[in-house]
């Protein structure tokens, strides 16, 4: 199968777990001849910083796909009023710990350090919401949304199929990408 793009996910596939860039994966992707897209479940100002980092065009999938960037910014807010009601609800049984709130608007991003497990199960009363646990990051987010979504939309405004993508990733939310 011949591909037109790549679509990397950052935490854990092309940076260490202590969040260090893995240099032989960023040299390899600047050598390809296809465009590159970032895919993160992290913000869009570190998803650019990291996109500029890498060299890549600019093409990018923020907060697990609630967000797209390629020339024009689009993002999925309208599930973000049930993510802060899940978000109180687990914070009457957990000390939660927000990530980027002033910059988060598709989703709620958490530290990790509460019984995500415990938490999975007092969201069931919030069945159209998933929480993530992808090992950098806890997140509550619309099941709705997901980087495979953000995939779709931003190969469309690429011109391109989301199916002549390679997709690289290692997490549980980069499984709808891949």
């Amino acid at each position: 199968m011949e591909f037109k793009a790549i679509v990397v996910d950052i935490d854990g596939t092309i940076t260490y777990s202590d969040r260090s860039i893995d240099c032989r994966a960023v040299n390899a992707l600047r050598g390809v001849n296809v465009p590159v897209v970032i895919a993160t479940g992290n913000v869009l100002c570190f998803a650019r910083a990291a996109s500029k980092l890498v060299g890549t065009g600019g093409f990018i999938i923020a907060e697990n796909g609630g967000v797209v960037e390629c020339g024009i910014v689009e993002s999925d807010t309208s599930h973000i009023k049930m993510c802060e009601e899940a978000f109180d609800a687990l914070n009457r049984h957990f000390p939660l710990e927000r990530l980027d709130p002033d910059n988060r608007i598709t989703e709620i991003g958490l530290r990790r350090n509460f019984d995500v497990e415990k938490a999975r199960h007092i969201l069931m009363e919030f069945p159209e919401l998933d929480i993530i646990d992808t090992g950098f990051a806890v997140h509550i987010k619309s099941r709705m949304i997901n980087k495979g979504t953000g995939l779709k939309r931003l190969a469309e405004l690429m011109g391109i199929s989301a199916r002549d993508f390679v997709a690289i990733g290692d997490s549980p939310n980069d499984i709808e990408m891949l």
